[in-house]
């Protein structure tokens, strides 16, 4: 029960503190003795929660910045590249689209 210490022990500390104290003192430090252990449990458990809520919170923190540095890491891996149209090489005339005006057609000599 309570680890090394065993019955013949328990018994004369009782006997050693009922001497010291007295049979009408003993109840009252009983008492004080009982009310302070569950206070000391009730703020270990405070304090044990409070811990365990700050890892978890960490645990959030770390996971959130690691997707971050992911995101990141991806962006900066996709090609540097605009999805629009590509330059022509060098030489050839850039390519006509939809949107451009259409080319005047070249008008015949008339000074001859």
């Amino acid at each position: 029960m309570f680890g090394s210490v065993g019955m013949p022990e328990l018994i004369l500390i009782f006997v050693v503190a009922l001497l010291v104290f007295g049979p009408k003192k003993l109840p009252e430090i009983g008492k004080s003795l009982g009310k302070g252990l569950a206070e000391f449990k009730r703020a270990s458990d405070d304090l044990k929660r409070t811990i365990e809520d700050e890892i978890e919170a960490g645990k959030r923190e770390a996971a959130s910045v690691k997707q971050e540095v992911t995101e990141a890491k991806n962006l900066l891996a996709a090609p540097a590249v605009l999805p629009t149209e590509a330059a022509p090489p060098a030489g050839e005339p850039p390519a006509r689209s939809s949107a451009d005006p259409p080319a005047e057609a070249p008008r015949p000599d008339t000074t001859a």
